[in-house]
Formats: structure tokens, C-alpha cells, sequence
């Protein structure tokens, strides 16, 4: 059925979808070799932590990402557990694409450690498409110390379940090498997709394969049997008509390269639930920093704010404003989440609070004049003392910026005037204001 040796010439299979294996956990290896061969897994480190990539040595314990890190650490107990770097995930995720641009223009990264390419246009020069996978994941492994799988096929459906098909595989017994390279035909696509269970098609969770199931249907195959106008009597229309193309094999998502940032945010889950209202200030502001910093350094500027909050309860309310201009400015960013995290009804502690931007556009589009972070010097002219003031803040926050990736986000305290935060009320009620 498959085979990644076999040359494959069918002008039909021009969608590869390259995968990294284990990729948080893979990167911390990289940078400490004396973890190699040993279960790591990366995540939160606190009761509340998620793990967000595992080893495969720590996945033979049964261990998996999303999965409570207090579980997780139960199952593997003589795992390491480390906090993320996201810093040096992106950047070696910036340093993988350009690996994968350099073959084609027409790459659409999904995540920092997956992307599908499309490439009808490289095959004069690379050669077939198998063959391109097999040159990508060489070059991954010699320029980055990674490993990834590459899948092949038709449509995004069928490389995105074939790169699955090519990694590693745990048991008890251990790990199994996959093949690296899987490679779909054309003539084989049916076969290959009526044995995959329900769920690995996109857009069926736990919720819509539970309603199938109660319908006898548990694989692809299964739902190839069911007739379109049932799905959407069961599934509801979009849903329904969707589902039913998949499961035939009709595919018509394209790569889009460069799809276009829609939001940029940071959250954090706290080991216990905060209501001192100084405190969370800080960790707004701190958060605002986090993002105003990706901002920049992707070159875009946001018109909205939205705050995240979930309470002990875990109930999540969210608080959301529009500025009257876009901006990468910590200092804005930070003040209007204050505002909007003021706004919050008081139903106790948070655990969790994040801020998110959207309304991205580039930062070449800013305003020459942005809201100043100091007071000017006496006796100037208002325009020279307003673009004194906003070089300055640029200064300042480019300097936060190269700290914080020298020495880490904790080297230096977040950018911004003093906060207002209304009372958050807690167990014991209420917290007044000084």
C-alpha cells in the first residue's frame, strides 16, 4: 500500500505534510544532550501543569500530551519535567520553515512543529514527490538535530494521516521506528482511509464520534456507509456534508501559504486561585508584555484586547475593547488589560487569566505618533516632546525585548504606569482597594 523507497511519479500526489517528532521535548534534548534516551517531558510544572510534549520514552509509560502533568508524573515517575521555552521552540520552528521554503513557496504552517507544502511547482528540480519528502527529512535531521515524518498523498487528508502512519510507534516493549516516509497513491487512498477510526477525521471530537458511535459508527469506513442526507439529519448540515466528503476521500482544502496571524495571546493556569488584585495586575501586565513582544518581533500591531479569565469554579469570562488605533506598545496593551480585568463580575479567585490581541495588521501601518510612555522635557514643543516620548518607548520596550530573550522572561518586570484593578472577591470575600 505504501512504501517510501518505491518511486512514485503520479502528478496526482503534490501534498506533503511534514510532522516533527516530539517536538518540545526533542528541542530540550537538543540543547542537553545528557537527556537523550530518557523520558522528558515539557509542561506545566505546577499541580495545575498540562504536558504539552513527551518523549517517546515517557510515552511508553502511557503518557500523552494534554494529559495532567500530576498523571503523567504518577505514570512515569522518573521522568524529567521541564517548563517550555517557547522562545527556542519558535525559533527552531522559524529555522524548520525555512528549510521547507526553500523547496516550495507554497508552505502553510499549522503549528510551530507542523506544516503541509505543496509541491506540484518542485518536481523539475527536486524530483517526485516521495522524493522531496525523503530530502526534507534529511535535511531536517542534518541541519536541525530533529526528526520528523513526512506524508504524502492527494489531498491534505490523506499526507496528514500518512505523516501519523510514519512515526515512531510505543508499546510495552518499547519504541518501534516507523518508516519516516509514508506515501499514499491514489489507487490505494480508499483502503488506506476506510480502516482509520472516526475520529482521526478533522472536525469529529469526543462529543461528535459518542453521537456516531451510538450509531454503529465507529470507522471511516463505517461513516462512508452512511448516506450524505443522514449526516446531516444526525450532524446538521455543515457538519453533516463535510463529514461525508471525507470520508469518501473529497478533499478540497488547498495550502494557503502565509495564512495570516488572526491572534496572538498568552495565558497562565496559577497553582493556586489569585484574587489579590495587585497581583493580578502584574500578571496581566507581564502577559501584555509577552504578547506586545511577539508582536513585534512578527512585525504586526493589534487593534483589539481581550482578557481571559476562568475562575476557582471554572467558569471563563472573557472582557474584550477595540482601540481607537492598532499598536505593539506593552504600555498600551498592559493598561487596557488592567481596564478590561476591572471590569471582571467578582465570583471569586482566578485560576487562569490571559491576554489575547487581534485585528493584526503589519506594524509598517502604525500611526507616525504613538501614545507616549514619559513626560517630555520642559520647554519643548508638544510634536517634539510627543516624538521624543514615543522614541523613547520604543527604545526602552526593544531593550525589554533583548533582555528577556538573553536572560529569560523573568529578568525584568513588565512595562507600564500604575494599576488599577477593581476588587476580585475571594472565599472571604471581597478584596477593597487600598
Amino acid at each position: 500500500m505504501t512504501g517510501s523507497e518505491e518511486r512514485v511519479t503520479d502528478d496526482a500526489l503534490d501534498v506533503l505534510h511534514l510532522d516533527m517528532d516530539c517536538f518540545f521535548a526533542a528541542v530540550e534534548v537538543l540543547a542537553d544532550p545528557s537527556l537523550a534516551r530518557r523520558p522528558v517531558l515539557v509542561g506545566g510544572t505546577g499541580p495545575r501543569g498540562v504536558v504539552a510534549s513527551a518523549s517517546y520514552e515517557a510515552r511508553v509509560f502511557g503518557v500523552r500530551s494534554a494529559m495532567p502533568m500530576s498523571t503523567a508524573r504518577a505514570l512515569c515517575p522518573r521522568a524529567v519535567v521541564l517548563a517550555p521555552r517557547f522562545d527556542a521552540y519558535r525559533s527552531a520552528s522559524e529555522r524548520l520553515l525555512g528549510i521547507l521554503r526553500a523547496v516550495t513557496p507554497l508552505v502553510e504552517a499549522v503549528a510551530l512543529d507542523e506544516a503541509y507544502l505543496d509541491v506540484s511547482g518542485a518536481h523539475r528540480i527536486y524530483g517526485s514527490s516521495p522524493e522531496i519528502a525523503r530530502v526534507l527529512r534529511a535535511t531536517v535531521r542534518s541541519e536541525l538535530g530533529l526528526e520528523c515524518a513526512v506524508g504524502v498523498g492527494r489531498t491534505k487528508l490523506v499526507a496528514k494521516l500518512a505523516s501519523k502512519a510514519a512515526k515512531p510507534r510505543v508499546s510495552a516493549e518499547g519504541v518501534v521506528p516507523g518508516p519516516g516516509v509514508v506515501v499514499v497513491r491514489v489507487e490505494q487512498e480508499r483502503s488506506f482511509l476506510l480502516a482509520h477510526p472516526v475520529r482521526a477525521l478533522p472536525g469529529v471530537g469526543p462529543r461528535t464520534a459518542e453521537r456516531l458511535s451510538r450509531f454503529g459508527v465507529s470507522t471511516v469506513g463505517d461513516l462512508a456507509a452512511v448516506s450524505r442526507e443522514s449526516l446531516v439529519r444526525l450532524l446538521g448540515s455543515a457538519s453533516g456534508r463535510t463529514l461525508a466528503e471525507l470520508a469518501t476521500g473529497s478533499d478540497a482544502r488547498a495550502v494557503v501559504a502565509e495564512r495570516p496571524a488572526r491572534s496572538i495571546g498568552h495565558e497562565e493556569t496559577f497553582p493556586q486561585d489569585i484574587s489579590d488584585r495587585a497581583e493580578l495586575a502584574r500578571r496581566a501586565r507581564e502577559a501584555a508584555g509577552r504578547v506586545a513582544s511577539r508582536c513585534r518581533g512578527a512585525a504586526l500591531a493589534a487593534r483589539t484586547v481581550t482578557v481571559k479569565a476562568r475562575f476557582g469554579d471554572f467558569t471563563t469570562v472573557t472582557r474584550s475593547h477595540t482601540l481607537p488605533a492598532r499598536t505593539d506598545s506593552a504600555v498600551v496593551l498592559g493598561d487596557t488589560a488592567c481596564e478590561l480585568l476591572a471590569s471582571l463580575p467578582a465570583r471569586g479567585g482566578l485560576r487562569l487569566l490571559g491576554v489575547h490581541v487581534s485585528g493584526l495588521a503589519p506594524a509598517s501601518e502604525l500611526p507616525a505618533r504613538q501614545l507616549e510612555l514619559f513626560s517630555g522635557d520642559r520647554g519643548a514643543a508638544p510634536e517634539e516632546d510627543e516624538r521624543h516620548a514615543t522614541d523613547r518607548r520604543e527604545e526602552v520596550e526593544a531593550a525589554t525585548d533583548a533582555i528577556r530573550r538573553r536572560f529569560g522572561q523573568g529578568a525584568i518586570g513588565p512595562l507600564g504606569r500604575s494599576s488599577r484593578v477593581g476588587p476580585v472577591s475571594s472565599p472571604a470575600g471581597p478584596v477593597a482597594p487600598p
